[in-house]
């Protein structure tokens, strides 16, 4: 195994610990009263335990970053928005496929019921995007999230990606 591959591995397995042991605290949530709207804040409340954790961690880390733009801080909130209830076997299939290839995703979705939260994953950016905007988010901020994965904001995007990829 080659460093790089050994480090996705390592990361992956980071990300499964945090998804398992995911809480969020009532003092977390109060403290988006300061800047966000009760509109993103219904939103976030409605996503997975797991992706709320992931979204305060990636803010946790742009505001590490030096980051304070609420805009930018939103779309870290609140990017995977549209995961819903993807479980983690069909995350940990959705990463394998991106990494190893589409085959692994088309032979998973055989499985009954799995084929309905990969396609979640697969299209989660767009879908969160669209979350967003009804949320009332600023364009940028909207944009910031249908591009995470092939960031186009030549200010942040590239930001949020590196955030996200370390939560």
């Amino acid at each position: 195994m080659n460093a790089g591959s050994r480090a996705w591995w390592t990361g992956k397995v980071r990300q499964f610990r945090a998804h398992v042991r995911a809480r969020v605290t009532d003092d977390e949530c109060r403290g988006l009263e300061a800047w966000t709207t009760p509109a993103q804040r219904a939103l976030f409340d409605s996503m997975h335990v797991a992706d709320r954790r992931h979204g305060l961690d990636v803010v946790a880390t742009l505001r590490a970053d030096g980051v304070d733009d609420r805009e930018v801080l939103v779309a870290g909130l609140l990017h995977d928005a549209a995961k819903g209830s993807a479980g983690v076997l069909s995350r940990i299939v959705h990463s394998l496929g991106q990494a190893y290839g589409g085959w692994i995703v088309r032979v998973a979705g055989l499985v009954p019921g799995m084929a309905a939260d990969l396609d979640r994953l697969r299209t989660h950016s767009e879908e969160s995007a669209n979350l967003a905007a009804a949320a009332g988010c600023s364009p940028r901020t909207v944009e910031l999230i249908r591009w995470q994965e092939a960031p186009r904001d030549p200010d942040f995007g590239e930001r949020l990606r590196l955030a996200d990829e370390a939560n």
